[in-house]
């Protein structure tokens, strides 16, 4: 969906990036390094013993809300975790029914970037291992076809790419340095320079909110062409096309491009939902109160709770949760990790829980659609050289990573080695492009998916090799979710801002504290694992700071230095 940093600027990045630290996810909102508060031997806080073994609701299943359970658990509190479906959220994989073998299809996130270092902080205590991801045009990408308009190129570099792609990325870079400050903001984060990455954020926030990335490439006379917008947006560089994200806030694209999000993507072996579950069943060596060998998983007897149908407020200003099964608990304090829409819709929430303003946001929230489409093959035959009309080797591949303005947009092959079975995305799409696969069953996906790509590759037959039967996902469409994720529109900041700091409840009413908001929309970084545990981290420390606990002065938490960081405020009137 998202294009990776421009070539021309990487280069020139690249001798820095020799000699300095690597760019991470270190702002530009609210630049904590997570990753330092984590790996700190003094732990993340505690809380009185008086507390201990108090139970704390954690409400949805997914990355951010087993990281805060895991951490809650560990500082001696009882994490009780609701979740309506898997653990996992949009950390889903998938096997194929009918298929023998251990393959398997990311229906949610499938690609990180090395930048998200406090999400790789849990991946390792998982003890996971990751591989490169094939994006388009990636060095681990044996090949890559970029077919627009009937015509197809095909490269295995940029290079290859005819003059014009060339021209788009230059002018996706010139846009970024003379608009965004581009060099000079990477910089700083890589540096964790705090106060130059809030001088330069604090006036682009206040000069670009209200304007879309569209408008934003228009605004640049290096995109005055519209043929250099229209290719930008349906192929962009790195992980594919812009065009989806056209509508949405500058700021959200100065995000991704500024932290390295969308660079040298790493999948999971084995699956991404692994981490969640393996966190689930962890048993740390470091615990407080509960005795070693203690797990989220056996804190629950093996279970967590069903869906929450009720959030509601009680007398001494308690969170009172009522579950699908009927039960009925209260907490002193409890951390809502699933989707906020959910807050609207399948939850009864008094109006109480959040101040009015925050509704507003909650209201506000932006959810962009996702849809993927998966096929087991018998091995990964695209690698097989193509033939000629004389049966002679052209020097090609016989099928490639593909990027297209057609139905499929982007096609991902995933092999796990030659003569294995191997698995295909036969499409990735967002937004509109989503919303035309929505009334189709898998079968009926598949059917327009081969049609499509057998345009683009007429000599090959992809049907021949198909093992098993598809599986997919439409995300606007999934029950407990409603969208891929958030993505804010101009004029959100505030909404977005609202969202974020409402773990610093001393700022809040008494009688609408107790309640913590956390998740990847909850985050200035929507649709990155990052961003999850980031705001997971966050709500912690809430819950700490409100039972009466503090962390070690040695490593200050999120809300300790607050103050100090705290994101932009625009004016209200």
């Amino acid at each position: 969906m998202t294009a990776t940093v421009p070539a021309a600027v990487h280069d020139e990045l690249h001798a820095e990036a020799q000699s300095t630290p690597p760019v991470t996810m270190f702002g530009p909102d609210f630049p904590f390094a997570y990753d330092d508060f984590l790996s700190h031997p003094a732990g993340l806080g505690s809380v009185p013993a008086t507390e201990h073994g108090t139970e704390v609701a954690v409400i949805g299943g997914g990355l951010s809300g087993i990281v805060a359970a895991y951490e809650l658990m560990k500082m001696g509190l009882k994490p009780v975790v609701y979740e309506a479906d898997a653990i996992g959220g949009r950390l889903r994989t998938a096997t194929f029914e009918g298929c023998e073998g251990s393959l398997t299809a990311e229906m949610g996130a499938m690609r990180f970037p090395p930048s998200s270092t406090a999400f790789r902080h849990y991946v390792d205590l998982a003890d996971l291992e990751m591989e490169p991801f094939p994006n388009p045009l990636s060095p681990d990408t044996p090949s890559t076809v970029v077919d627009l308009k009937g015509e197809s190129h095909y490269a295995r570099t940029l290079d290859d790419l005819p003059e014009v792609y060339h021209q788009v990325m230059d002018a996706w870079n010139t846009c970024l340095e003379e608009g965004a400050d581009f060099s000079d903001m990477q910089h700083a984060i890589r540096n964790r320079d705090v106060a130059r990455i809030r001088e330069i954020w604090g006036r682009l926030v206040e000069k670009l909110d209200n304007q879309t990335f569209y408008g934003f490439l228009c605004d640049s006379p290096a995109f005055s062409s519209f043929r250099h917008r229209e290719i930008f947006g349906q192929v962009g560089f790195g992980t594919g096309g812009w065009d989806t994200d056209f509508p949405n806030s500058i700021l959200e694209i100065l995000r991704v491009v500024y932290t390295g999000a969308d660079d040298d993507h790493r999948g999971i072996v084995g699956g991404s939902q692994q981490l969640p579950l393996r966190l689930w069943e962890r048993e740390p060596a470091k615990l407080v109160h509960w005795p070693l060998g203690t797990s989220l998983k056996s804190l629950h007897e093996g279970a967590h709770r069903p869906a929450v149908t009720r959030l509601h407020r009680t007398s001494g200003n308690r969170i009172t949760v009522t579950d699908a099964a009927g039960d009925i608990r209260t907490y002193r304090a409890a951390i809502f990790t699933a989707q906020s829409w959910m807050m609207l819709s399948k939850i009864d929430c008094d109006d109480s829980l959040l101040p009015i303003d925050h509704w507003t946001a909650v209201e506000r929230t932006h959810y962009m659609e996702s849809s993927k489409l998966f096929v087991p093959v018998d091995r990964p035959f695209w690698l097989d050289p193509e033939l000629d009309e004389r049966g002679e080797p052209t020097g090609r591949d016989t099928m490639s990573m593909t990027l297209t303005d057609r139905m499929t947009r982007g096609t991902y092959l995933l092999d796990d080695g030659p003569d294995r079975p191997a698995v295909i995305c036969l499409s990735y799409t967002w937004c509109d492009d989503s919303l035309k696969w929505l009334p189709l069953d898998a079968n009926e996906r598949l059917e327009v998916m081969l049609k499509s790509l057998g345009e683009i590759y007429p000599k090959v037959d992809i049907r021949r090799h198909i093992i098993g039967n598809p599986v997919t996902v439409s995300w606007e469409n999934e029950p407990y979710f409603m969208g891929a994720f958030k993505a804010n529109l101009p004029g959100h900041y505030r909404y977005q801002r609202r969202l974020f700091t409402h773990f610093m409840q001393d700022r809040l009413p008494q009688d609408k504290r107790g309640l913590f908001l956390a998740g990847d929309d909850i985050s200035w970084t929507a649709g990155w694992a990052e961003g999850a545990v980031q705001t997971a981290l966050n709500a912690v420390w809430g819950v700490m700071h409100q039972l009466g606990g503090s962390t070690d002065p040695a490593n200050p938490g999120p809300g300790d230095v607050y103050d100090d960081i705290a994101p932009v405020e625009l004016p209200e009137n």
